[in-house]
């Protein structure tokens, strides 16, 4: 039963973010002219600006693994009307305040029952297995979505690099909770914590990601890393991660930890089982037009051959 309705796309009109100074370059200017820059580039840390980073060209390999005909949505649009609650909860707020994240230097840890606990940095990762394109749909859980073409390589590489031990069941995501750049805004648990059956984890559609549309994550898409999950709601692709925890238990996650009775642990798109507020039988389609197109929602957000198989047996609508 239909009890509410999904929040209303809103056009965007919204004011770019602001673009930061490079300030190394104009300290180092004018340093330079002194004499004294090589001493004290050596003594400052690196500064980064975002904006930069976010425009970085990613050398890819062509993904072949699910197609996608639906048509790709508009860069702009997916990159301006994002869900990142570190940074505010209106959909706006993530461009408009991610620009403070510094998303270098950067490292995951990777903690918990595993044989090879390391910590990791961002850039090594990227060089770690070959970046592919991977046109996926996205579908979030206020019932719209998004075609992005994301880059990225299977979650599965970390997970075998991790080398799960045989009692480790499930995988936790931690996302980066830093007062300092980021909104944090009050009700919530912070960090942001999600969480998967290594199974699951080690599907070949599941990704971690590093960019998009060819360059790497903007901040307000989850920079420098994230997940994606292609079948699952969108609050199960885990941003910013900066811890990667094996254990034995079902991990607690934010979204399931606020209002169980909302957001399942598994939240498998599944147009059947109707959020408490309103329904999940369709979505709107974000996509070049004006105005978003109502469409069917597809089980498992169309990847059924690929993932159905993980529950067999289960009840969809108890474990949702």
């Amino acid at each position: 039963m239909l009890i509410g309705k999904a929040p209303e796309f809103k056009s965007s009109d919204i004011t770019p973010r602001e673009k930061f100074l490079n300030r190394r370059n104009l300290i180092f200017g004018g340093l330079a002219a002194a004499g004294v820059a090589y001493e004290w580039h050596k003594k400052m840390p690196p500064l980064y600006t975002p904006s930069v980073e976010a425009s970085s060209k990613l050398a890819t390999v062509p993904g072949t693994f699910p197609p996608v005909s639906d048509p790709v949505t508009p860069q702009g649009k997916a990159t301006s009307y994002n869900n990142f609650y570190e940074f505010g909860t209106d959909k706006a707020d993530p461009k408009a305040n991610a620009g403070k994240m510094h998303v270098r230097p950067w490292t995951i840890k990777i903690e918990g029952l595993c044989n090879n606990p390391k910590t990791v940095d961002i850039d090594a990762l990227l060089k770690f297995k070959p970046l592919e394109d991977r046109t996926y749909r996205f579908r979030c859980v206020e019932a719209w979505s998004m075609i992005v073409p994301w880059v990225g390589y299977p979650l599965a590489e970390l997970i075998k690099f991790a080398d799960p031990k045989p009692q480790a069941k499930f995988v936790e995501f931690t996302s980066l909770a830093d007062r300092s750049q980021m909104e944090l805004p009050g009700g919530f648990d912070w960090p942001y914590k999600e969480g998967l059956r290594i199974d699951e984890a080690m599907n070949p559609l599941a990704l971690l990601t590093f960019g998009s549309y060819g360059q790497t994550l903007e901040n307000q898409q989850g920079a420098p890393v994230r997940v994606i999950v292609p079948w699952k709601y969108g609050f199960k692709s885990a941003k910013s991660i900066v811890k990667i925890r094996f254990t034995d238990k079902q991990p607690t996650t934010t979204w399931n930890d606020m209002a169980s009775n909302e957001y399942g642990f598994y939240s498998n798109v599944n147009p059947g089982h109707s959020h408490p507020r309103w329904s999940q039988a369709h979505e709107r389609r974000i996509d070049a037009s004006v105005f978003p197109k109502t469409i069917a929602t597809l089980p498992f957000n169309g990847y059924a051959n690929e993932v159905a198989s993980l529950y067999n047996g289960m009840d969809l609508n108890r474990y949702f």
